[in-house]
C-alpha cells in the first residue's frame, strides 16, 4: 500500500521548463540556441500554462546527438521517464478497460490532477501522468481502493486527450445501460424473443448516450487503422472486435442491454430496415474521421442464435489514389500488368480469396485507365466505393437485378471498359464473355487459391472452354502479407538449406539477411505495421491454351504457366523476405506453398 504519511508531507510541484531545460543541457542533448530560445518562450503567461515538452515541441528542440533531428513528442516522454524515475508507458486503449478504470475517480477529480487511470485489479492501480511531482491525489486514492497505486510517465498530450475520450465513454456507455435497465431481458435467449426485444429497444436508437457510443467506435476503428469492425451479440455481453492488419483484436464489450440500441442506430445510419432482424441486410454509411477526411462503411448483418451481428467493412477513398508501387507490384509484374490491360478487349480476372486485396488492386486499376475519352462501367454486390469518373450500378436480385442482367444493361450503354464484382455463376460467365466478344475490355474476380485454378473454376461452373481460350487475357492471384514494423524488426540468421526448402523448387539467392518480428509500442507488440500485396500473374499464350480443355489439369496449367515466365506467391512472397519488407513466419502463413515438380 502507498505510505500516506509520506504523500501528506511532499509538496506539490509543477514540472518546470527550466528544470527540463537544465536535464538536457546535463545530458548534452540540446544546443544553447534551443535552449535560450525554450528558456525565452517558457517565461511567457501563455507558455507557463504548458507542459514543458509541449514547450519543447513547439520549440522545435533538436537531438544534438542525433545530427540536429527534431525530437517528437513520444521520444521526449521516453526520455524525461528516465529522469524522473518513472517507468514509460504507452496508451494502447485496445489493452484498458475503460468502464472499470473510470469508475476510480471523477472526471473532474482526474483532469484537476491531469492523472489517467489505465489498469485496475484487486491487487494494483496503474496511473499515468506527465507531472512526476504532484502527488497529493495519491492520498485521495489510497483511501477508496485497497492495491498497490503505481505511476507511470506518459505523453501529456495523451494524457488529455483520452481523458476526454475515456469518460465521455463511459458517460454514455452509464447512461445508455440506465435508460435501458427496464428494458433488461438477460433470460431471453432464442430467436424469436430476441426479435421482440429488439423492437422494444429500437425506441433507443437515437438516444444521445447511444449516439456518442457509436459515435466513440467509429472514430476509434479509423485512429487504429482497423479495416472491419465487428459488433457480435453473446449470451450476456456483445463483443467489439477491430480487424488490424488482417489480424482480429477484441476491443471492448458492451452490455447485452444497449446491443439492441446499437445495432439499431448503426441501421438507422446505413439506411437498412431496422424492423427486420430475420435476414440478412446490407447498408452504406458516409462519414468523417477526426482529421476530416471522408470514410465510407459498408455495413452487413447477419441473424445470429442471440441477435443481430454486424460487420463493417472501411473503406479508406485515398486507396484509389495509391501507384503499383505503393499496392506491392515489383518493376516485372507492373510491366506484365500493364501491357495486359492495354488490351481493347479481353477478360481480365483477378483472384484470391475474401480479404486479400482484389477490390484495392481493380479500383486502382480502374481509376488509372478512366478518362475523359473512356466510358467505365461497373456492375457490383454491393458498389464498394462511390468513385465519381465510374457509372456504377449495384446488384439487386430482389427485384431481378442480376449481375447477368446488368451486363446486358451495360452492353447496351456504350461501354468501353466493364468492371464485373464477381462470376458467381455460368449465366453471369455467359455475360461477361459475350461481352469481351463484341469488343469490350471486362475485368472480374473468382475465388481461387491461384491462378491457374481460374481456369478449372470457370470450367466448373459451365462455361465451354473454346470460349475461355478465345477470350481470357489472364489471370492475376493476390494476397496480402503483413509489413515488418521498421522501429522493431531483428535480422536473423537463416541456411541455404533452410531457404531453398521454402521455396522449392526455385532456386532463388538465398538473401544477405532477413527478418522476424519482434513487437514494440509502435506497433503494439504485434511486430507488424501496414500490408502490402504479392501477386501471381499469367498472361494467356497458344501453349496454355491447348491444356484449357473440359478435362484440364490444373498442376500441369501451373508448370506451364511458371515455364513462360509465372512466378509463383510463395516466390512473390520471399521476394518481400528478401527486402526485408516482412517475416518468413508471415511468408509461410499466407503464400500457398509452390507445386512439387
Amino acid at each position: 500500500m502507498l505510505n500516506t504519511d509520506n504523500a501528506n508531507q511532499q509538496k506539490d510541484v509543477k514540472l518546470s521548463i527550466h528544470q527540463v531545460l537544465h536535464w538536457l543541457q546535463e545530458d548534452n542533448l540540446i544546443s544553447a540556441g534551443d535552449y535560450e530560445k525554450c528558456l525565452h518562450y517558457g517565461a511567457s503567461s501563455k507558455s507557463q500554462k504548458k507542459h514543458p515538452l509541449n514547450v519543447l515541441i513547439e520549440c522545435g528542440v533538436t537531438d544534438q546527438t542525433q545530427f540536429s533531428k527534431p525530437f517528437t513528442l513520444e521520444e521526449l516522454t521516453r526520455w524525461l521517464a528516465k529522469k524522473v524515475n518513472l517507468p514509460y508507458y504507452y496508451i494502447d486503449p485496445l489493452k484498458i478497460d475503460v468502464a472499470a478504470v473510470t469508475l476510480i475517480y471523477s472526471h473532474a477529480y482526474a483532469t484537476n490532477y491531469k492523472i489517467l487511470p489505465l489498469h485496475v485489479s484487486k491487487d494494483e492501480i496503474i496511473i499515468a501522468t506527465a507531472e512526476p511531482y504532484i502527488r497529493s491525489w495519491e492520498v485521495d486514492v489510497a483511501k477508496i481502493q485497497q492495491g498497490q497505486i503505481k505511476r507511470v510517465f506518459a505523453n501529456p498530450d495523451e494524457i488529455t486527450r483520452y481523458l476526454g475520450e475515456f469518460y465521455a465513454f463511459a458517460k454514455s456507455l452509464k447512461g445508455a445501460t440506465d435508460n435501458s435497465a427496464d428494458k433488461s431481458t438477460s433470460n431471453i435467449y432464442n430467436l424469436e424473443q430476441l426479435v421482440e426485444l429488439g423492437k422494444a429497444s429500437d425506441l433507443d436508437a437515437n438516444n444521445q448516450h447511444i449516439v456518442n457510443l457509436v459515435n466513440w467506435l467509429l472514430q476509434y476503428a479509423f485512429d487504429l487503422r482497423a479495416s472491419d469492425i465487428h459488433i457480435e451479440p453473446r449470451r450476456k455481453m456483445g463483443n467489439v472486435r477491430f480487424r488490424i492488419d488482417g489480424i482480429l483484436h477484441d476491443v471492448y464489450q458492451l452490455p447485452a442491454a444497449i446491443m439492441g440500441a446499437v445495432m439499431s442506430r448503426l441501421k438507422i445510419l446505413g439506411r437498412m430496415n431496422i424492423i427486420e432482424k430475420r435476414l440478412p441486410q446490407d447498408g452504406r454509411i458516409k462519414t468523417q474521421s477526426s482529421q476530416k477526411k471522408e470514410i465510407e462503411l459498408r455495413l452487413s448483418t447477419m441473424p445470429t442464435a442471440f441477435g443481430e451481428k454486424i460487420v463493417m467493412r472501411i473503406f479508406d477513398p485515398e486507396v484509389l489514389l495509391r501507384n503499383y508501387q505503393q499496392l506491392g507490384f515489383n518493376h516485372r509484374e507492373q510491366d506484365i500488368w500493364n501491357k495486359m490491360i492495354q488490351h481493347s478487349h479481353g477478360i481480365i480476372l483477378v483472384t484470391g480469396p475474401t480479404g486479400s486485396g482484389k477490390t484495392t488492386t481493380l479500383y486502382s486499376t480502374l481509376k488509372h485507365l478512366s478518362t475523359s475519352e473512356i466510358n467505365l462501367c461497373t456492375v457490383e454486390d454491393p458498389i464498394e466505393q462511390i468513385e465519381p469518373s465510374f457509372n456504377q450500378m449495384q446488384v439487386h436480385t430482389n427485384i431481378g437485378l442480376t449481375f447477368a442482367s446488368g451486363i446486358r444493361t451495360l452492353m447496351r450503354q456504350d461501354p468501353d471498359i466493364i468492371m464485373v464484382g464477381e462470376i458467381r455463376d455460368l449465366e453471369t460467365a455467359e455475360m461477361a464473355i459475350q461481352a469481351s466478344l463484341t469488343g469490350h475490355l471486362v475485368f472480374s474476380t473468382l475465388h481461387t487459391n491461384n491462378a491457374p485454378a481460374a481456369i478449372t473454376r470457370l470450367l466448373n461452373i459451365g462455361v465451354p472452354d473454346y470460349l475461355i481460350q478465345q477470350t481470357l487475357l489472364g489471370v492475376m492471384a493476390q494476397r496480402l502479407l503483413r509489413l515488418l514494423c521498421k522501429s522493431c524488426k531483428k535480422s536473423v540468421s537463416i541456411e541455404d538449406e533452410q531457404w531453398f526448402n521454402l521455396i522449392a523448387p526455385f532456386k532463388a539467392k538465398k538473401p544477405k539477411q532477413v527478418y522476424e518480428a519482434v513487437g514494440c509500442l509502435e506497433c503494439r507488440q504485434t511486430g507488424y505495421l501496414g500490408r502490402i500485396g504479392i501477386y501471381e500473374i499469367f498472361t494467356n499464350s497458344p501453349a496454355l491454351k491447348k491444356l484449357m480443355t473440359s478435362n484440364c489439369d490444373t498442376a500441369m496449367l501451373q508448370k506451364q504457366a511458371i515455364a513462360e515466365g509465372m512466378r509463383p506467391l510463395r516466390l512473390s512472397a520471399a521476394e518481400k523476405v528478401a527486402a526485408g519488407l516482412t517475416s518468413i513466419d508471415e511468408m509461410i502463413r499466407v503464400a500457398p506453398e509452390s507445386i512439387e515438380f
